[in-house]
């Protein structure tokens, strides 16, 4: 049984997994008005972590963490000279004191550190895979304004997974899952994959992503973005809100008759790809009926306690997923979106999601969908409105993304009823 030993999230609501939840159980919006942000002319709405309080607290963790500055070269030398670095070997690098991480980068190593305290794991054993999960990663070095100070490399994946790593001292090669808005939730079954093959003993799944003009002008494009804060599921919806956030869980495998009471458990994820359209979803909701079908296996739906849906406030992914969750049978089971607190954080969303529903699954608390008002979708759901008590087990969180990527995870909090 693939268990969650170890949390945390970094975002507009608070460093930590509990105050990130706390907030959302207190109806606590982290949302943001942006008029001129990056010179743009259109303003739009977004959650940013705070940069003060970021910097701070990853100069903390550097203090901490100063003993492996020697181990995490070794760990880059090692790597390079097995040709593992993830490049081609005209262009493997040797190590350099100091890389200048990216706030990306800091956000990521700040949330690994905070996941990593009281699981007892050391982050440098050769036991643990380090596992990463974006969309976009470093883009804002596209634009040549913005790169003075960083390698070249740190605009592909590969090389923010590898400092990552590298940080804690973990020689082994990084894996990064870039699955548009289902990475997180890939990145999660990817480890598992990974954990049940025996490769590893531990996995750290960390997803991030960081606001940018790339990302927001791209949305805007689109027509996708709104000015107020997004609605998911209402009549009145008008469309997303972007959000910054970097989340992490710790994994390991463990056999059942060792599972003890509380502990959290990945007990299926499926990932499924309908091909329906480059950017718009099916309409059918075929691929995401299908991942649900999936997870779902064995279990009745009078057992789930909810399902956390992509609920991105757009026309149509929320009636793709109304489409899809009555397909499957879940029309009555009780639906949230979470996107009206934090907006929509990409590589983050899948991993952060699943942290603050299985903390809401544990509190025996139903969180409230922020903005939602007035069903707007054609096969009537029962949206959470207001934070309700349950005492169910199982819970499910949902993604689609462009492409016709969708995915679905079934959690379990073991003891509520075992």
């Amino acid at each position: 049984m693939t268990v969650l030993l170890g949390d945390n999230i970094i975002s507009a609501l608070g460093f930590t997994a509990e105050e990130n939840y706390r907030n959302v159980k207190q109806g606590v919006c982290g949302l943001t008005f942006f008029a001129d942000r990056y010179g743009l002319q259109e303003p739009f709405m977004a959650s940013e972590i705070d940069g003060d309080r970021l910097d701070r607290a990853f100069d903390e963790i550097s203090a901490a963490f100063s003993g492996r500055a020697g181990l995490a070269a070794k760990a880059e030398l090692s790597s390079a000279k097995a040709g593992l670095a993830g490049t081609p070997t005209s262009v493997v690098r040797r190590p350099t004191a100091g890389p200048n991480y990216s706030r990306l980068e800091k956000a990521a190593i700040v949330s690994v550190a905070g996941a990593l305290k009281g699981t007892g794991i050391d982050p440098s054993d050769e036991d643990v895979l380090f596992v990463l999960s974006t969309t976009k990663g470093n883009v804002f070095l596209l634009n040549e304004n913005e790169r003075e100070g960083y390698e070249p490399e740190q605009l592909y994946l590969w090389r923010s997974a590898e400092l990552i790593a590298r940080f804690f001292g973990n020689a082994n090669r990084p894996m990064v899952l870039s699955n548009a808005c289902i990475s997180g939730v890939s990145a999660m079954i990817a480890a598992q994959r990974e954990l049940r093959s025996g490769r590893y003993g531990y996995a750290v799944v960390t997803g991030v992503d960081t606001l940018s003009e790339f990302i927001v002008t791209g949305f805007q494009s689109f027509k996708a973005l709104s000015q107020e804060v997004c609605k998911p599921f209402d009549a009145n919806r008008t469309g997303l809100n972007l959000g910054e956030a970097a989340a992490t869980v710790i994994m390991t495998e463990r056999p059942e008759n060792e599972l003890q009471d509380g502990d959290v458990v990945l007990t299926a994820g499926a990932m499924r790809n309908d091909a329906n359209h480059i950017s718009g979803p099916s309409r059918t909701g075929e691929g995401a009926y299908l991942a649900l079908r999936k997870v779902m296996e064995g279990v009745d739906p009078d057992e789930i306690a909810f399902v956390c849906a992509h609920g991105t406030a757009t026309l149509y992914n929320d009636e793709m997923e109304s489409v899809a969750l009555t397909r499957a049978g879940l029309q009555h089971v009780p639906v949230n979106s979470l996107k009206g607190y934090f907006g929509h954080t990409l590589g983050a969303a899948g991993i952060m999601e699943s942290i603050i529903s299985v903390r809401a699954l544990k509190d025996k608390t139903l969180p409230g969908t922020y903005g939602f008002e007035m069903p707007g979708v054609t096969n009537p759901l029962d949206i959470i409105t207001e934070n309700r008590s349950t005492d169910r087990q199982h819970c499910i969180k949902m993604l689609s993304g462009f492409g016709g990527c969708n995915a679905a995870a079934l959690f379990t909090v073991w003891g509520i009823k075992n």
